[in-house]
């Protein structure tokens, strides 16, 4: 058959969304892929309820429903302190994993680098690939992922026109500060570079740490792009529904890729979403305690069964050291995947290899774990994990 594209083989399927058929297969306890196992809030049920008589069930304008736009643009304005137009700053997608690509493509040129800190989201190292750009990866160094700020000149001095931010951050949950933020932001307009933001966790972060805008600080409007989405903040993944914020400019050339890659987000769902873009505070601070209490609950298990793991200031992944596992029965042998693999299959919980997260494919002994789950759930996790040590 004719030849398939050199593009495409540069990456591989998703590990992360692999691990959850293999789970599926084998009905394990899915804590690979990063959804809840629980309902969203009744208000949208509700609405969506209404919405599936009502409608609207066609087309919506490309760039998202009008009122969905307004209601966002006053959501975020007030959380970065500036009016956000809705008419030509903002974009509406398919979840933030069509967002940051729109973004790539509306700011890189084939043949330029980008930027991205290791560990990372698989997704962002494919979505450069899919841009034509070269990426290179700036180390956050374990154990409190400190950023190599020598890493970053460097990539910045070699020429990165944009750097991927995921704040918090997936796999690590590493709450950026707001010092980190302005030096980043500082040598991004330095160089004359984008800063791309993945702000899809910003609810979800626990005290002491605090969420930073980096589009808020000053002078980053015209240098950031802020990516996100309603799905984990609302417990609706399944929803698709992200969006892409920046200056006009941008979000011009993003909204004609948009166009043109999937012509618009699912219209009854953008109009049932609504109530959770206008909810007050009282519902963020309700998850953000609603998480405090997983984590609390899962990283307790973790320790009772003596297994070494991260402590995330946002969002609700752990990395968890598996490596006195890996080289006894039934593991030896083993690569990370396959021992992800072996793992589901063997006690019934999905995890996500380590390596997924670096370039070169890195053993590195961890795996990736998630808590978005029930109390049931994630007490029988843990009591499957536990036998590990048996």
């Amino acid at each position: 058959m004719p030849q398939i594209s050199l593009r495409a083989g540069q990456f591989t399927e998703s590990v992360i969304r692999r691990m959850t058929r293999v789970s599926d297969s084998v009905g394990a306890i899915n804590l690979s892929q990063g959804f809840p196992d629980f309902d969203p809030p009744k208000a949208l049920l509700e609405a969506l309820a209404m919405v599936s008589f009502s409608g609207p069930h066609q087309y919506e304008i490309t760039y998202g429903a009008a009122g969905f736009r307004c209601a966002l643009a006053e959501k975020q304005g007030a959380a970065i302190g500036l009016e956000i137009d809705p008419e030509t700053q903002i974009l509406v997608t398919c979840g933030a994993t069509e967002a940051m690509v729109c973004a790539m493509l509306a700011v890189i040129n084939p043949g330029d680098k980008v930027a991205v800190f290791s560990p990372f989201y698989e997704n962002y190292w494919a979505d450069a690939i899919i841009a034509g750009a070269e990426a290179v990866f700036v180390p956050l160094h374990a154990p409190d992922w400190q950023v190599d700020w020598e890493a970053l000149e460097a990539a910045f001095t070699a020429g990165a026109k944009a750097l991927v931010v995921c704040n918090p951050s997936n796999p690590t949950g590493k709450v950026f500060t707001r010092q980190e933020l302005m030096r980043i932001g500082h040598m991004a307009k330095e160089h004359n570079a984008w800063v791309i933001t993945d702000e899809v966790y910003e609810h979800i972060v626990y005290a002491p740490y605090t969420h930073t805008r980096l589009s808020a600080l000053p002078g980053m409007w015209g240098h950031c792009l802020t990516v996100s989405s309603l799905s984990k903040t609302y417990s609706i993944t399944g929803w698709r529904l992200g969006y892409l914020i920046g200056p006009e400019e941008a979000l011009d050339a993003a909204r004609k890729v948009h166009d043109f890659l999937t012509v618009g987000a699912a219209a009854p769902l953008q109009a049932a979403a609504l109530p959770g873009l206008r909810a007050g505070p009282d519902y963020y601070e309700g998850l953000r305690a609603l998480y405090a209490a997983k984590r609390e609950q899962f990283l307790s298990g973790l320790d009772g069964i003596g297994l070494e793991h991260t402590v995330p200031q946002g969002s609700y992944f752990v990395l968890a050291d598996m490596s006195r596992f890996m080289d006894k029965p039934p593991f030896r042998g083993l690569d990370d995947l396959a021992f992800c693999e072996r793992l589901t299959r063997h006690i019934g919980v999905a995890a996500v290899p380590g390596s997924s997260f670096y370039p070169d494919a890195e053993k590195t002994g961890l795996i990736r774990l998630h808590f978005a789950r029930s109390e049931e759930s994630l007490k029988e996790a843990i009591s499957r994990l536990g036998r590990l040590s048996e």
